[in-house]
């Protein structure tokens, strides 16, 4: 659940609870940053993801028209990187064609708009 570790992650360093927004129905690059823009509401984004990601990541942000700025994390290589880089370059192909049609997310669901209170997406807590 890689959306609640992110956000666990923030709050133990410092940020409000509330100014962090989790999207569990950000199943790939690409829907995850269309539904930043279209779902979110966010006008401009930091992305931070693996460095040989990155540039796709950019690539989608920018053509669904959102400000972005990419930084890559933790810099190293990974084991089966031969594998990543062949699917990354599958990744890319595909998301070409994603951002070339404008293909709507996968999810959609109702607009959270990030000038709310992030606590909104956190998980319900079962009784």
């Amino acid at each position: 659940d890689e959306v609640d570790a992110m956000k666990t992650y923030a709050v133990e360093r410092g940020i409000a609870s509330k100014d962090v927004f989790m999207d569990h129905a950000g199943i790939s690059t690409y829907d995850s940053i269309y539904r930043a823009k279209n779902i979110f509401e966010a006008k401009k984004v930091v992305i931070v993801t693996q460095k040989y990601h990155l540039h796709r990541a950019l690539y989608i942000a920018k053509n669904l028209g959102l400000e972005s700025y990419g930084i890559a994390s933790n810099p190293r290589l990974y084991r089966n990187q031969f594998i990543r880089e062949i699917r990354e370059y599958l990744a890319r192909t595909k998301d070409f064609f994603k951002t070339l049609f404008k293909m709507k997310s996968t999810y959609l669901g109702e607009n959270i708009s990030i000038k709310g209170n992030g606590d909104i997406t956190n998980d319900e807590i079962e009784s």
